[in-house]
């Protein structure tokens, strides 16, 4: 059998479920409420709504960074570390995925909050007096997104690791290098597609968080996901919604096309 004939239900599949709604959003974006780019001229003009993607993309910055530092550290023990470490790394990274988002974000809530265990963790013991504000703001929506993206960082990263010829390390060594000089200068520079690739799909998956931010930002701390859906179901704006989505999605397809061409996918997943 052929292998298109294999791919073509996959493919008539994604056609029905995601490109043909999407063509209905491109069409709400140019026919509602009258004919025209004018809702795109309004999105890229509006001043809350730049500054809502102007946040987006700094939380989802720092989102990524924090999640590719927790998940290079993780995917290293993962790879290289004794067979206990293996297993603890293993347990670490499945078992988030078997906590659905919204429980996530409503645990942060409970330990974040004013009188959560953390704040109150935090008084008895004498370290502050007053609790600290770690919910409701850009904090606690990091804390959250960070908590549930580094395990999708971990697989890129750790493929990467695996996929590297332990021959030029121990030649580094061979010749002088030290541990700390071998990690640096072979290891890390030869992880960087897996990094890289890593730091794409985080951000790809960051910039359309929806839940989180909503739950721990508390209506402060809104993101583009969260302003579109005000537009499309309480405003309602519908051809502006549909214009900032269509938006959303060229920067999400300009991200994946950068992988494609950089992170080399490939070789990510031998």
């Amino acid at each position: 059998m052929k292998p298109a004939l294999l791919f073509g239900p996959l493919v008539l599949f994604l056609c029905l479920a995601y490109f043909v709604p999407f063509l209905g959003v491109m069409q709400w974006s140019v026919t509602l409420p009258e004919p025209g780019v004018g809702q795109y001229v309004k999105a890229v003009s509006d001043p809350l709504i730049i500054s809502v993607f102007i946040r987006t993309f700094r939380i989802c910055l720092i989102v990524t960074i924090l999640s590719i530092a927790a998940a290079y550290c993780i995917a290293y023990i993962w790879v290289r570390g004794t067979p206990m470490q293996r297993l603890a790394m293993e347990i670490c990274i499945l078992i988030p995925f078997w906590i659905s988002i919204l429980t996530r974000a409503f645990g942060w809530v409970a330990l974040l909050t004013n009188r959560g265990l953390i704040n109150t963790w935090l008084q008895q013991i004498g370290i502050i007096s007053e609790p600290l504000t770690l919910v409701r703001n850009e904090f606690g929506v990091v804390l959250g997104m960070t908590h549930f993206l580094i395990p999708f960082a971990v697989f890129p990263i750790a493929s990467a690791m695996r996929s590297l010829d332990e021959r030029v390390l121990m030649a580094a060594r061979g010749m002088g290098a030290t541990r700390l000089r071998t990690f640096w200068a072979i290891f890390v520079p030869m992880t960087l597609p897996g990094v890289l690739g890593a730091g794409i799909i985080v951000f790809v998956f960051a910039l359309g968080f929806f839940i989180t931010p909503a739950i721990l930002g508390g209506g402060r701390s809104v993101m583009i996901a969260e302003l579109i859906y005000l537009r499309l179901f309480q405003s309602p704006d519908w051809g502006l919604g549909a214009a900032m989505s269509v938006i959303l999605m060229l920067i999400v397809a300009g991200l994946l096309a950068l992988m494609m061409r950089y992170a080399r996918p490939k070789s990510m997943l031998r």
